[in-house]
């Protein structure tokens, strides 16, 4: 019988950030930051890094690209919102925000290689990317007023190892009776031999 104690990870956080590209960096080093509560492989923060990176690129060169200055005839930049948030489970669920000139037809926009970019220096397929590396992705969207892109991934395997860590117990597979006691300084060294951060 499994009786250790469930960990609090619930978490939640927001961060405003005007519409730049340099900002793209900052969110993906966010969320970078944010999830190393669930305990991701390196691979599995490229994965959730690009899927952001994505989802903020789309809002500060579509969403608020050259069509968001000629239609609302507003002369600041746009501000670009990061809601992210972690339950007990390890589902990591992440909304990008704009209030940009918004997205006419979601399900074509979401086609691969579809780009309603006009110069050529994009390729369409950030919302495949998006799909690719998470779990869940939808995207709701007002023309004229702006577009939320929903995103999530279960990570509850890593929230496992999690538990053990922190209780201080390693378990025998078999017995289900500690079998050792670790102090943090062999935790670390064990959570960093295996390739995680």
């Amino acid at each position: 019988m499994n009786n250790m104690k469930t960990l609090d990870i619930e978490n939640n956080i927001c961060i405003e950030f005007d519409a730049v590209s340099s900002n793209e960096a900052l969110a993906r080093v966010v969320i970078a930051s944010f999830i190393t509560v669930l305990n991701p492989t390196l691979d599995e923060i490229e994965d959730i890094k690009t899927a952001i990176s994505e989802a903020v690129t789309n809002a500060i060169v579509h969403g608020y690209g050259r069509d968001y200055f000629k239609l609302s005839g507003n002369k600041e930049k746009g501000k670009v919102t990061l809601k992210a948030s972690i339950d007990n489970d390890g589902l990591l669920s992440v909304d990008v925000c704009d209030c940009g000139v918004g997205i006419k037809d979601v399900e074509e926009a979401m086609k691969p290689s579809f780009t309603s970019d006009d110069t050529g220096e994009r390729s369409g397929m950030g919302f495949a990317f998006m799909q690719a590396f998470m779990d869940e992705v939808k995207v709701d969207s007002v023309p004229g007023r702006g577009t939320v892109v929903h995103m999530s991934k279960q990570m509850e395997y890593h929230r496992t190892k999690i538990d053990i860590l922190r209780t201080n117990t390693i378990r025998d597979n078999t017995s289900q009776t500690d079998t050792s006691r670790i102090d943090t300084s062999l935790q670390l060294a064990l959570w960093n031999s295996d390739g995680r951060i």
